[in-house]
């Protein structure tokens, strides 16, 4: 995957993150926060890895 392909979809799987996080907030949800917050973060981790990859290749 292209770097910027990956901040694409890593930003995507970020905004899942907060959505899933704010659904398990209004149905008091826990299963469904710490789901939303793991998906977050691995929207993060590749947004940088797609970062890393664009430094590399320029």
């Amino acid at each position: 995957m292209s770097g910027e392909k990956d901040q694409i979809v890593g930003k995507g799987k970020e905004i899942k993150g907060v959505i899933r996080e704010g659904a398990g907030k209004l149905t008091n949800d826990k299963s469904q926060q710490v789901k939303g917050k793991i998906e977050q973060a691995e929207g993060k981790v590749q947004q940088e890895v797609g970062k890393i990859k664009k430094i590399i290749n320029d």
